[in-house]
């Protein structure tokens, strides 16, 4: 599986922007793709998650100002962000968690990562 994401950028405090993430390859794994972030310092937590059944779920206060979508057809997943705030200011990572099952029975779980978008909110 590979991702791909796009949307990142500048902006002030109170704009918006909207990421973007495209996964490819081997998609029938795919269980979930959702968005992490990660601030200079700080570890990685997750931004929210959207399921293939349509179920979504967010970080601790984001919910409100990110939304997130997605488009199974395409294997795409969206993240609006509103009202950004500096503490915004993140490498966001797009992630695909696949859920492989074998014939025995058996299964196993599997991350995949994007490469990041740098998000900056300056004050």
């Amino acid at each position: 599986v590979q991702l791909v994401e796009s949307g990142g950028g500048v902006v002030q405090t109170g704009d918006s922007l909207r990421l973007s993430c495209t996964a490819s390859g081997d998609t029938r794994c795919i269980t979930a793709l959702g968005w992490y972030r990660q601030a200079p310092g700080k570890q990685r937590s997750m931004v929210a998650t959207y399921t293939r059944g349509g179920n979504t779920y967010y970080g601790d206060s984001l919910k409100g100002r990110f939304s997130i979508s997605g488009d199974n057809a395409k294997n795409t997943v969206y993240l609006q962000m509103n009202n950004l705030e500096p503490d915004d200011t993140a490498v966001y990572y797009c992630n695909a968690d696949c859920q492989v099952d074998y014939p025995d029975g058996g299964g196993a779980s599997y991350d995949y990562w994007g490469q990041g978008a740098q998000v900056t909110v300056s004050s």
